[in-house]
């Protein structure tokens, strides 16, 4: 289909997760605390490499921003990557109940252009 909707599924494969949402809520409505991997493992009951796991899932696709003091990575959200994805999945579910005026699948009309 194309890269857009290749980076729609995984943006959305990597939230889609119940511990990775767990994490986004809790750095997101906690701004002001920082956190690291044996905070947030012990939070939600996991062990380290599991929260190390969720981590770097969500660093992939560039939500958590981490920060070095000495032996020590804390995390915070990058609430830009967060407001541009949230805008990319209003629009993902806009496009799924627009009619191509075309008539083609995504794959061949030039009115989806983002799809391929």
């Amino acid at each position: 289909m194309g890269n857009y909707l290749r980076n729609m599924a995984k943006i959305l494969k990597s939230i889609g997760d119940e511990k990775r949402l767990k994490i986004i809520k809790m750095l997101a409505s906690n701004a002001d605390e920082i956190f690291c991997v044996s905070d947030i493992a012990e939070r939600l009951g996991i062990s380290q490499p599991a929260a190390s796991q969720h981590i770097r899932v969500l660093k992939d696709i560039g939500i958590l921003d981490e920060n070095r003091k000495g032996f020590r990575v804390f995390y915070t959200i990058n609430s830009e990557v967060m407001a541009e994805y949230l805008k990319e999945i209003e629009e993902l579910f806009t496009r799924a109940f627009e009619k191509c005026p075309y008539n083609f699948s995504c794959a061949d009309c030039p009115y989806h252009n983002k799809c391929q």
